[in-house]
């Protein structure tokens, strides 16, 4: 015998698929140093504390903050697993798992990694979820070499693009 899903359930499926979906695409949003849609899925109020850093208010604040932070990197990748999600209403709460490889000009044949947790509370807005509280919980991080020519190797750092 199947069973039938109601709306509320529906409901329920869909608020998460959409808030995994505002975490996704704050993460690949700084990947790509896409402020403006960085910026739309935080909230105005937003609270967010990241590290050891000072805790930020406001959207705009968080935005800025993390332009300046990655302004010199060549390129970022984040791999983010979101392993909760509590939903009540319009407010929910989502633990992500997160490992990161950052490259900066000043050292381009270094990666960085970070692994850490965030701790998201998110409000749901006319237009998405929207990230309005932040916990950074960083747990592990180091620097990464190619002394072998690895990268160089298997072809890497090719075209960014697909070509027109």
């Amino acid at each position: 015998m199947g069973s039938q899903m109601t709306q509320v359930d529906l409901a329920l499926l869909q608020d998460r698929l959409d808030v995994a979906d505002s975490i996704y695409r704050y993460a690949s949003c700084i990947d790509r140093r896409d402020m403006v849609g960085l910026r739309k899925v935080l909230a105005d109020d937003m609270w967010a504390k990241y590290g050891n850093s000072e805790p930020m208010q406001g959207g705009d604040t968080v935005a800025a903050w993390i332009d300046a932070a990655t302004k010199d990197a060549l390129w970022q990748h984040h791999l983010l697993s979101v392993y909760h999600t509590d939903i009540e209403g319009d407010r929910a709460k989502a633990l992500v798992y997160h490992t990161s490889y950052q490259v900066f000009r000043d050292d381009p044949d270094t990666v960085r990694v970070l692994v850490a947790r965030y701790h998201n509370q998110l409000t749901r807005s006319p237009a998405c979820w929207q990230i309005s509280g932040l916990v950074f919980e960083i747990l592990w991080a180091e620097r990464r070499s190619d002394p072998h020519g690895s990268l160089a190797a298997v072809g890497g750092r090719g075209p960014l693009e697909i070509p027109a």
